[in-house]
């Protein structure tokens, strides 16, 4: 079974632009915790788990609009 996420956007985060800011942070591993508790913070509903598998490239993820959206199997997104 798999899990659909959607990281909408606000006034205030545009979730295509930080999701990118973010995996392209995460390449540093000293900083990964820290973007990692950035990007939960911000989607508090979206398992740690799911996030870290979009930040490391696992998982594949589209825009559509100004929205995120990706798939998870369920037993992956959480521990």
């Amino acid at each position: 079974m798999a899990d659909t996420y959607r990281l909408g956007s606000s006034p205030l985060v545009h979730s295509p632009g930080l999701i990118a800011w973010a995996i392209n942070g995460y390449y540093f591993e000293d900083d990964r915790p820290q973007l990692l508790d950035v990007i939960a913070a911000t989607y508090p509903g979206v398992p740690r788990e799911a996030l870290e598998q979009v930040l490391l490239r696992k998982i594949d993820y589209r825009v559509e609009g100004e929205t995120v959206v990706f798939t998870v199997e369920a037993d992956h997104a959480r521990a």
